[in-house]
């Protein structure tokens, strides 16, 4: 199911870059983006794949450990004739988002684009046999939406995925092969989707924690190499603005340009592997998050997010300094589930109202809590208050005069004190919003 490795290595010889270890400095380009990407606030995550014919989400493959052969077949299944990027386009802006970032390929080694180094792709293996990557690309450059790719690390198909990591240890047919050979595979694929697609917004790393050592030994608590300082390399090279993330869960490492959470936000641990606080970079910061309880579709998942709970998530993001990727799965048939359209919907018309508090935003002086959450823009700060019961907001000392405080909405002017004991403002007279109620504080 896959070109020959002699293939592979004549492809990334004739086009390979020399790359020698690097202390990363950003590029004046790359320096902007980052400035964009944190001004954006809000996209869209998109995990789609073969794995969506089972309705059982993405990690399917492994988690009922199904075997190389059963699940090559499913390409023959996938056959998305209802995608339409423009529509799907069309949405993530009508809900206020500024990018996407959709699986290019996943861990089950499927690609979602057309490769020239495996046929294990949606052009060679699929009856739809077009190139939703390119179809995608086009359309985002059209209604000037930014796209990043993201890409698995780590693969549940290739034998060269070798030695084995954590994860897809009970899938029948897995062979042995070279590591080195993976690595060079890994390289030609990102260069096709670095070359192929226009200028891109970035790149979106995952599985880095599938080859952690449990006793921390080898290559920095790894069992393989990654190579990270040639593929980081080769990616900027390319495409010096393109933004750099890897979901590893630990902190910055060298090459990178944006950090990201998954299902928690920026030093909280909910999940159990979220990244400790002392370890949050100084780069711009993403949370990642789904709808319901899946990433991709799941025909079962119940567990649908209110309205309120995911503008919460996505106010409580900006609070944190930290932009917010709200995940859809879409069904085989290339459509987007009624209800997430539905919560997409929701979350842009709250965002006409109020996206000034978000968009262009930094952490406000504040620190976020369940009760309300602050965010900056120059001398303006916006406190969102997310319970309606409160009648006094009591909060640490600003550190800076403040000229006055008031009612978004009505401009009524609050009383207020902030002196050494803290602020305090009187809110109990507001008539508040049951999702959001923004109260504005300006600063001499």
């Amino acid at each position: 199911m896959r070109l020959s490795l002699h293939y592979i290595f004549l492809l990334t010889f004739l086009f390979s870059f020399s790359l020698d270890a690097q202390e990363y400095q950003p590029s004046p380009e790359n320096l902007e983006a980052r400035d964009w990407f944190q001004d954006a606030r809000f996209g869209l995550f998109v995990h789609w794949g073969v794995y969506s014919v089972l309705g059982d989400g993405e990690w399917v493959m492994n988690n009922q450990n199904i075997s190389i052969e059963e699940y090559e077949k499913l390409p023959q299944f996938f056959n998305p004739i209802d995608f339409d990027p423009k529509e799907w386009v069309s949405m993530a802006k009508d809900a206020g988002m500024k990018y996407i970032t959709i699986t290019s390929r996943h861990h089950d080694g499927f690609s979602m684009f057309d490769s020239k180094v495996t046929d294990y792709n949606i052009v060679d293996a699929t009856p739809y046999g077009k190139d939703i990557i390119k179809m995608l690309a086009e359309e985002c450059r059209k209604q000037n939406i930014k796209l990043f790719f993201y890409y698995s690390l780590l693969d549940w198909n290739r034998d060269d995925y070798f030695p084995r990591g954590r994860t897809g240890n009970g899938i029948l047919g897995r062979g042995e092969g070279e590591w080195e050979d993976y690595i060079v595979f890994m390289k030609s694929q990102l260069k096709e989707l670095l070359t192929n697609y226009g200028e891109i917004g970035g790149i979106w790393l995952d599985g880095h924690w599938d080859q952690k050592e449990w006793d921390g030994k080898k290559f920095g608590g790894l069992r393989v190499n990654w190579h990270y300082d040639e593929i980081y390399g080769m990616i900027h090279k390319i495409q010096p603005q393109a933004l750099i993330g890897n979901n590893h869960h630990i902190g910055v490492i060298d090459g990178e340009d944006f950090q990201m959470f998954e299902k928690d936000l920026p030093g909280n641990n909910s999940t159990g592997w979220g990244t400790p606080a002392d370890q949050i970079g100084t780069v711009p910061l993403e949370v990642c998050e789904t709808i319901n309880g899946s990433w991709g579709f799941n025909l079962q998942d119940r567990k649908l997010k209110s309205d309120k709970e995911l503008i919460h998530y996505l106010i409580k993001a900006a609070g944190y300094g930290s932009n917010m990727l709200l995940n859809v799965g879409p069904m085989p048939n290339g459509k987007i589930q009624p209800k997430h359209q539905s919560s997409l919907k929701a979350i842009g018309n709250w965002l006409k109202q109020n996206g000034k508090t978000i968009y262009g935003t930094r952490k406000g002086p504040i620190p976020p809590n369940d009760d309300y959450v602050s965010t900056q823009k120059e001398k303006t700060v916006y406190l969102h208050l997310l319970n309606p019961e409160i009648e006094m907001i009591h909060a640490q000392q600003v550190p800076v005069r403040i000229k006055g405080i008031f009612d978004m909405k009505t401009k009524t002017k609050l009383a207020y004190r902030n002196d050494r004991y803290g602020l305090a403002i009187d809110v109990s007279e507001l008539s508040k919003d049951e999702i959001d109620t923004v109260i504005r504080i300006e600063l001499k």
